[in-house]
This record gives structure tokens, sequence and C-alpha cells, in this order.
């Protein structure tokens, strides 16, 4: 049987049936001022609306200025969109549509399929506005794009929605470089980022140093969620969403000479305490049974605690001494500073361990700009830089233990 576009699939489904944010470092942020009116399930369940379907109204960027809407329309099919690590939850899909999704009789090769899958809500991230007649008239994009993946129960990129797990398929350079309203020469550099990778820096300042999309999980414990220990969670979101997704508001932070005033309208500012609580609620995942040698991570951990001094920055609680204020130098922590320079501290912020292991969504790479591709990698990292003395069984039952973590 010929292959159908998704759109005559639901049509016969059918017919049957931000203020200015003003920051402070000292003492770290408690974020008081942001979780006014952000407590209770009420909050809870509209921070998990927001963080999966809330654009900010940036569909005024990549609609009337990136033109994607029509990109997407004329040729971004399914096939496509999965390469380029785009994801579709598929507890979006009416049953019928994964039906004759498993049967092949559903076109994954037609840009039309596409805007029906964005039709029914189930493109991860990506929020678009579909015509009587079918046709995309306007897209926006989520904090899930980058901050959710899915688990590939249904197949490759399509599943249920993991939320907070960082998406390292999605090739958000890729993406936006088929815009054409960009030069040639902005579309070289967002196409070098490659999957996994993002600088939220590079239309503030024209410099290019990506980084490794971070997890927005185990965030509870944590004072300043940020690479460089620039602010904590809400600031982040702020930033984010005004200066990157390019939502409505305004967001001012003189310490990197950056204000961007999106509005009016404000858009932003009072959804960010109902978004940090439900950023808050996101656990770490779980190790994968099977996936690391219990015992050598028992072992592991001792060794963390000892002669590899792990422990001496990644302390308990949190992992990290960025709770008791420590920042570390760039040579400190044997980190190119190139990106470090760019941000408000100069600094780096040793990086809470949570979620290091869990393939295949969690699985590297390592450090703020990915330059460690795997655990290993990491150890030996630090093994040279320390000047350690691990035996080969020390340094395998670390990996081990840092599986765990």
């Amino acid at each position: 049987m010929r292959p159908i576009p998704l759109f005559v699939v639901i049509g016969t489904l059918a017919a049957c049936g931000g203020s200015d944010v003003s920051i402070s470092l000292a003492p770290p942020p408690s974020e008081a001022a942001s979780s006014k009116g952000g407590h209770g399930p009420g909050a809870l369940s509209d921070g998990k609306t927001i963080f999966r379907y809330d654009t900010f109204g940036d569909e005024t960027f990549w609609t009337d200025t990136l033109r994607m809407h029509e990109v997407i329309a004329s040729g971004v099919s399914p096939a496509t969109a999965l390469k380029v690590g785009l994801k579709v939850d598929a507890d979006a899909l009416p049953a019928a549509v994964k039906q004759r999704i498993a049967d092949g009789t559903v076109d994954l090769n037609s840009p039309a399929t596409t805007v029906a899958l964005l039709k029914l809500g189930a493109v991860v991230g990506v929020v678009g506005s579909v015509n009587e007649r079918d046709s995309l008239t306007r897209v926006g994009i989520t904090c899930a794009l980058c901050h959710s993946t899915v688990d590939d129960g249904f197949a490759p990129g399509i599943g249920t929605r993991l939320d907070g797990w960082a998406n390292r398929d999605l090739d958000v350079g890729a993406i936006v470089s088929l815009s054409p309203a960009l030069t040639a020469a902005q579309k070289a550099v967002y196409g070098s980022w490659g999957p996994g990778m993002y600088d939220p820096r590079y239309n503030i300042d024209g410099k290019n140093t990506p980084i490794v999309i971070p997890p927005a999980f185990g965030l509870r414990h944590i004072a300043r969620e940020v690479y460089t220990g620039d602010g904590p969670v809400s600031y982040w979101n702020a930033y984010v969403a005004i200066t990157q997704m390019h939502g409505h508001g305004h967001f001012a932070d003189p310490r990197i000479g950056v204000d961007v005033n999106n509005s009016p309208p404000d858009l932003v500012s009072s959804k960010l305490a109902a978004l940090r609580q439900y950023q808050l609620s996101l656990e770490a995942p779980e190790p994968r049974a099977g996936s690391y040698d219990r015992e050598a991570a028992r072992r592991g951990r001792v060794v963390f605690q000892g002669v590899a001094r792990c422990s001496s920055c990644h302390i308990a609680g949190s992992l990290s001494d960025v709770n008791i204020g420590r920042l570390h130098s760039p040579a400190e922590v044997g980190q190119d500073p190139a990106y470090a320079l760019r941000s408000a501290t100069k600094l780096y912020r040793t990086t809470p361990l949570r979620g290091l292991w869990n393939p295949p969504q969690l699985d590297g790479p390592y450090f703020h700009d990915g330059n460690a591709k795997t655990l290993d990698a990491t150890v030996s990292h630090y093994e040279q830089l320390f000047d350690l003395s691990l035996t080969d069984r020390q340094r395998r039952d670390l990996v081990e233990y840092l599986k765990t973590l």
C-alpha cells in the first residue's frame, strides 16, 4: 500500500468522531523572589504546561523573522526531523495513527506529515498553528525542545516524554541554519555546532564557543544551575526565554552587558515561579539496571572519596561545591577559558554529578564543551591534571561508580 500523509489520517479520525530580571550573587540566590505564588500542585501543573508548551510569544521571531514555518512546511519531513534530533511524543498520537505508522502506511517522508504532527501537538518542544486548510501558519519553540527527549518506546525518536533530559541528539544549529533569513556566514557557524551543542551567547557577542546542552533534572538542591555560576534556575530561564527563544519580556544583566527588551507584552516573568517549581520536581534518573558492575562501583566509591580526590569538589549532598560559594578558574579545573570569559563570573562551577550514564539518551559527552566524550576520558583528564596515580583497576572502578550517579 502506498504511504499516505498523516494529515489524511487525522482528517479521517476527526470526521469519525519577562519584566526586568535583577540578579544578586552574594550571597547565593535563594530564588525566594521568583517563587512567590509558585507553590502547590496547581503551580506544579502550570509549570509542566509552561515547560512543555509555552513559547512566551516567540513565534514573532521563529515565524516572522526566521520564517521557519515556511522551511518546515516545504522541506522538513518526519524522517528529516528525526534525523536532526527532533522527537515525537507518542502519547499525543491517536491509536489509529500509531497503528498506521507501525504499518508503514503513513508517509514519513512528506512535510505534510510533519505539519499534521504539529497539529496534534506531538513534536516535542515545537508548537505550530495549523489553519483549516492544514497549512502551517506560525511556529514557536518551548523549553522542552532542548531539555526533553523521549524513551524511544514506540520507535527511535518516538516515545513517552522524558522531561528534564537533555536532548543530546538535537542539532539546533542545523535546524536554525535552514532559515532563509540568515547569511551564509551565520549558517556556517550554526552548522558547525553539531548534535547536543548550543551557544547561548553567540547572538549576543558574536563569538562561537558552543556548550553541551545540560539536563534540567536534579536541580532541587543546586544553588546556581549555570555552567559558570552566573545565577540560579530562574535567572537562566529568563535569559534563555528572552534572549535565546526570543520570547516577550525584558532581560537585563549589566555584568555581561545584556539588555534585551522584547516587550510589551511581558509573557515571561509571571511564569518563572511555576516553571521553576516544575523543574525542581524533576528527579535525576536512577541508574539503568545492568548498565554497570555493582561490585566495581562499590570499590569505585572508595576511590572517588579517597585517592582520586573527587569529593574535594563534588562534595556530599549536591555533589558540587557551588552551594558553599565556590567557583573555579579555568586553569584550576583544566578547562578552556573561552566560554567562561564570556560570562559574568569568568569562572566555572563544579558540575553536580547526576544522570551521567543512562544510555542511549544519556551517555556523554562531558564537561561544558563536551571535550571528554566518555567517562573514561573524564577520569583521564583529572588524573593528568592532578597528577594522580590510579591503577588500572581503580580507574575502571571509578568509572563504574560514576555510572551510578
